[in-house]
C-alpha cells in the first residue's frame, strides 16, 4: 500500500507497522488523506476494518467526520 507520505508526517512512514497500527492508519487516512488514499485503505484493509476502525475512532475532524459517515453508510457519533 503507496499512501501519500504527508498523511505520516509525525512518523517514520518506511517502518510503519500498517496491521498492528491499522485503526490509527485508517482514521489518519480519513482525516488527512485524498480520495484514492481512502480507496487504498478501503481495498488494503476491507470494509469491515474500515467501519470497525472509524465508529470506535477518539476523534475525527469535524470537517471528515461526514465523509467517514457516508463511506461506512452509518452515522458516527463523536462527541466535541
Amino acid at each position: 500500500m503507496k499512501l501519500d507520505k504527508k498523511i505520516f508526517w509525525d512518523v517514520d512512514y518506511d517502518n510503519l507497522d500498517w496491521e498492528k497500527y491499522a485503526h490509527w492508519v485508517i482514521v489518519r487516512v480519513f482525516e488527512r488523506g485524498d480520495v484514492d488514499d481512502i480507496r487504498q485503505v478501503r481495498r488494503h484493509y476491507g470494509d469491515d476494518e474500515v467501519k470497525t476502525a472509524l465508529l470506535n475512532a477518539k476523534h475525527i475532524r469535524y470537517n471528515r467526520l461526514h465523509l467517514a459517515a457516508a463511506v461506512i453508510d452509518e452515522p458516527i457519533n463523536i462527541i466535541f
